[in-house]
């Protein structure tokens, strides 16, 4: 039996994702297919080249400031003085290259310059925001192809990473030729067809909850919800298709709490190990 995952999008909780591949590793459930919006991509194209989780959780330690841009000015002061009477263009306050070179490196590391050359069947989605339209970045073309879904095999992971994490507002759409790409979560935060599309038998969906919204909440906990919200009725298609929801609880980490790193890794692991008994039930029969 073929086990697919597919891990959503959430800002740093993404590392999450690597708690949660881990904990499945101890538990010897092994995952051959992979999906990740967003955060979700950054981890699964990772996986899917042969790193390691544990190694994943130590790279972004080790590289925050190049994922998420920690060495600028947060990104909630630039908005608070954004001119707002001026003409707004597609920009937004990092352009994502450090992403896409630091993904480079990496996959260069594992001896791969093009999305095609990854292993593990893996599958990144992202949104055309000139198109309004769904692409998907992915090493092979699943034979149920339709047209309405747009594949893509000759990328570099770092521009297929960058295009799926492009928060609009906190990174600039990503360029590619005529396409403009933003954040997969837009259409699809949490790829489970996609994944099944590639031959998976049965799939784990992994999700984060948006936190209540009250007198405490920040600008970004608003945007936060505001998106989840209008993406709620996308993943609930999604999760409808999984065959097991794992959602990590996340105790209020913000999109971009990178101090909160160590205690996402631990969330994500500590989810799995709740869930073991059923966990195994269902895919190890």
């Amino acid at each position: 039996m073929k086990i697919g995952i597919a891990l959503s999008g959430g800002g740093i909780r993404g590392i999450a994702h690597a708690g949660v591949l881990q904990a499945l590793k101890d538990q010897n459930i092994p995952i051959s297919i992979i999906g990740g919006t967003s955060a979700g991509s950054m981890v699964a194209s990772l996986y899917a080249m042969g790193y390691s989780p544990y190694v994943i959780y130590q790279l972004f330690k080790m590289h925050s400031k190049e994922i998420i841009g920690t060495s600028h000015v947060p990104w909630v002061s630039r908005l608070l003085h954004f001119p707002f009477g001026k003409k707004f263009t597609l920009k937004g306050f990092h352009n994502g290259e450090d992403i896409e070179n630091l993904y480079n490196r990496l996959a260069k590391q594992k001896n791969i310059t093009n999305i095609n050359q990854v292993p593990m069947p893996l599958v990144i989605p992202t949104v055309d925001i000139m198109k309004s339209k769904e692409y998907i970045f992915t090493n092979m073309v699943p034979q149920e192809a339709t047209d309405k879904t747009q594949y893509i095999t000759d990328i570099s992971i770092g521009k297929a990473v960058r295009a799926s994490s492009s928060f609009p507002a906190v990174f600039s759409p990503c360029y590619m030729e005529k396409h403009a790409f933003m954040d997969g979560g837009a259409l699809d935060n949490i790829p489970v067809h996609e994944v099944k599309k590639q031959g998976a038998d049965k799939v784990i969906a992994v999700k984060f909850d948006s936190d209540p919204i009250d007198e405490d909440s920040n600008l970004m906990d608003i945007v936060m919800k505001s998106i989840d919200i209008m993406g709620s009725k996308i993943s609930e298609q999604s999760l409808e298709m999984s065959d097991f929801v794992l959602n990590v609880y996340t105790d209020k980490v913000g999109l971009l709490d990178v101090e909160k790193l160590d205690k996402c890794y631990e969330y994500g692991y500590q989810s799995v190990i709740e869930h073991l008994e059923e966990i195994k039930t269902l895919f190890l029969r």
